[in-house]
């Protein structure tokens, strides 16, 4: 039984480490892997936030400008607005997948579910920090 065990003992630790071993280290290095997408580097939510923030004052302001100005400053807006969306966890925002004909109405829409997620774009008035 010995000598059994003793011939049959380095084929199993050969075998463990042909099979065993590099499914751990590919498992190890997927959770590694896994932790740095969690934790990539973007803009932090109040950072996102004072964006929108600030991009819609802009809108807001109605001042004249041209064309080209205006369309690039709502797209600026929207491309935030789904970073926002992306931060907060709001799931499929209407914007992400609209028309370019309905991008005007599923901006609202998406405007109202921050709102409901707790995201308020009006802040009071005294508010001034985050502009």
């Amino acid at each position: 039984m010995i000598l059994l065990l003793v011939a049959v003992t380095p084929t199993l630790v050969f075998w463990a480490a042909l099979r065993l071993v590099p499914r751990a280290v590919s498992a190890v290095q997927e959770r590694l892997q896994e932790r740095r997408r969690r934790a990539a580097p973007g803009p932090s939510l109040e950072r996102a936030v004072a964006d929108v923030r600030r991009l819609r004052r802009e809108i807001r302001a109605g001042r004249p400008t041209s064309r080209v100005r205006q369309v690039a400053l709502l797209w600026a807006y929207d491309d935030v607005l789904l970073q926002v969306c992306a931060i907060v966890g709001v799931a499929e925002p209407p914007l992400a997948t609209a028309a370019e004909t309905d991008r005007a109405f599923a901006r609202l829409l998406t405007e109202a579910a921050l709102e409901q997620a707790g995201v308020a774009l009006d802040p009071p008035r005294g508010d001034t920090a985050a502009a």
